[in-house]
């Protein structure tokens, strides 16, 4: 039986067909919640930052409440951003807040090597995705990694971004590379102050030790190091395999992170958890994992990890497994908190956030 087609609209038909794989295709890398403007305290949106470039802004009461009017692909609802900014080209693997209230910057960065800053006080007060009125908001932030001479004079690449960190009382972002170094950036002058040399590859991760004036980084060369901000110097060389005693199987440090008080530190490497003293530089606990761990965070006096395998799982100290909560995908590459503590956010492989409450299990998918 035939289908009238007087109405058919060809181009919508295959815009739509693309905008469906381009979904299908596009994988969260990071998330971060994003505060009121009228009350810092509070978190109503999430940021994504995703494999096509992108960095998108969901508010979640937003997409509770209007869950009829979401398209469906694949068996999920998927939601659409109150904005979105074409940001990197190529992956956009991070994303921090800079400060808060009307003045706090959002920053990404990626794989074209820059980090890019934009005010949210702009994001949140833009009618719509701003790529599809043609309207993009500019960054007000702008820095692009150094680029290395060889030995003829030719420049190297610009190196990627892998992640970044930030300290807003110092003015100042750390980003970890793929040229094996950590930069420090003077947020105001937009230049280098600090250039963090030692590991022999690239770096995956990056946070701040702002009680002590540190921050410490994650390599490829499987070890994390901890750096004295004021000085440059490496302080300490951390071994979270060394106990394997073989080169052959050691692993990339793929994921770090402090608690509250920053005096333990926890890092992902490979299927394998340590947890570390930093005061006495010791490690206390050497925890096995069925599958690659790609990140983690302290709550509770615990440990929240997401990886190769579609659970969010919450661990001891010690490796004990507290709880698990199955995720809507195979592999998640992240996991953030929200500042209430009232939500656990999983970030997973795909376009596809799952949120998951604290206390009874739960997810929604966009």
């Amino acid at each position: 039986m035939g289908r009238d087609a007087t109405n058919w609209d060809e181009e919508e038909y295959r815009n739509s067909i693309l905008y469906d794989r381009e979904i299908e295709t596009r994988t969260v890398f990071r998330t971060v919640f994003g505060s009121s403007l009228q009350n810092p305290n509070t978190a109503d949106t999430i940021v994504v930052a995703s494999s096509d470039g992108s960095i998108a802004s969901y508010s979640i009461s937003s997409c509770i409440n209007s869950t009829k009017s979401w398209r469906h692909l694949g068996g999920f609802a998927v939601a659409e951003p109150d904005c979105l900014i074409q940001a990197h080209d190529g992956p956009a693997y991070d994303a921090k807040f800079y400060g808060n209230g009307e003045d706090s910057l959002l920053l990404s960065c990626g794989d074209d090597g820059r980090i890019r800053g934009w005010r949210w006080k702009e994001i949140t007060n833009s009618e719509g995705p701003v790529l599809a009125s043609g309207n993009q908001i500019e960054p007000v932030l702008d820095l692009a990694n150094p680029q290395h001479r060889g030995p003829w004079g030719a420049l190297s690449p610009i190196p990627e971004n892998n992640a970044i960190a930030v300290n807003y009382q110092d003015g100042s972002i750390f980003a970890a590379t793929g040229d094996s170094c950590a930069y420090c950036w003077d947020v105001e002058k937009g230049q280098i102050k600090m250039t963090f040399k030692g590991h022999t590859d690239y770096l995956h991760c990056i946070v701040t030790r702002s009680s002590s004036h540190q921050i410490i980084t994650g390599s490829e060369d499987g070890t994390a190091r901890m750096w004295d901000c004021r000085s440059g110097k490496c302080l300490q060389i951390l071994e979270p395999n060394e106990s394997l005693n073989s080169k052959d199987t050691r692993s990339c440090v793929g994921c770090i992170a402090l608690d509250a008080s920053e005096s333990w530190l926890a890092c992902g490497s490979g299927q394998s958890i340590s947890v570390w003293n930093l005061p006495a530089c010791e490690s206390i606990s050497q925890i096995s994992t069925r599958a690659s761990i790609q990140d983690l965070l302290f709550e509770d006096n615990q440990i929240l990890t997401v990886g190769a395998e579609p659970l969010l799982t919450r661990i001891d100290i010690n490796g004990g497994v507290v709880s698990q909560i199955q995720s809507a995908s195979p592999s998640a590459f992240s996991v953030s908190l929200h500042p209430s503590g009232s939500r656990i956010f999983i970030y997973n492989f795909g376009a596809f956030v799952t949120v998951a409450p604290k206390c009874v299990p739960s997810q929604f998918d966009h």
